[in-house]
């Protein structure tokens, strides 16, 4: 099982939660990353410790990477400085003068990091500011916005579905990552697993010591 979902995950998307008050939807956004192979979650703690209600999110959170930012005062600008150095555009999920309409993003651009905003004031002005492209869903109807946990799911689940549509984006996890991902898996799968590591890695030295006959 491990192997076929490792096929399926990829890095080419990545998704930044941006001081996520509510433990249901931050949740509800990690089982919605799991479920359409999302594997690098960044979460930027400001005023809101991130918090996972487990019924919501359905042990998710376990076979995601979760990327923390709650250490320095500008936890936002330090994460999408972090995310621009690994290659990614910043993309705010806002509407914006120059948004892109969610059919019509190019995937083909390059590796795009989400990023949704707190539940009442959104996405902060260092992330508008900092923001390569802005993207928004299209809709018909009175109210202005989605709930975030149902924003992430339209977002996530289209942008799932054209990348694996698409031939020519290299979307897939490289063999380095799945192995990493793998044994971060296992530890978190396997009771006492730090003690069979530990117990592997002594009898592999022993035999590399062990001289030749």
């Amino acid at each position: 099982m491990f192997e076929k979902v490792l096929e399926e995950r990829t890095s080419y998307i990545a998704v930044v939660l941006e001081d996520i008050f509510q433990p249901q939807n931050a949740s509800a956004v990690l089982r919605t990353c799991d479920c359409f192979g999302i594997q690098n979650i960044h979460i930027i703690e400001n005023r809101n410790e991130f918090r996972v209600d487990r019924e919501v999110a359905m042990g998710a959170s376990k076979w995601l990477s979760l990327h923390k930012y709650n250490q320095q005062e500008q936890n936002s600008a330090n994460a999408i400085k972090g995310l621009k150095q690994e290659g990614y555009r910043i993309v705010a999920t806002s509407p914006h003068l120059n948004d892109n309409l969610l059919p019509d993003f190019d995937l083909s651009k390059g590796k795009a990091a989400i990023v949704f905003g707190s539940e009442l004031p959104g996405i902060s002005e260092v992330v508008k500011n900092e923001a390569d492209d802005f993207l928004k869903i299209p809709m018909y109807g009175f109210t202005e916005s989605f709930n975030i946990s149902v924003s992430a799911a339209i977002v996530l689940y289209q942008l799932a579905q054209m990348l694996r549509e698409q031939s020519e984006i290299d979307w897939k996890l490289s063999e380095q990552e799945k192995d990493d991902i793998k044994l971060a898996w296992l530890r978190a799968t396997i009771k006492r697993s730090s003690l069979l590591e530990k117990r592997f890695l002594t009898e592999r030295g022993n035999k590399m010591e062990k001289p030749e006959r």
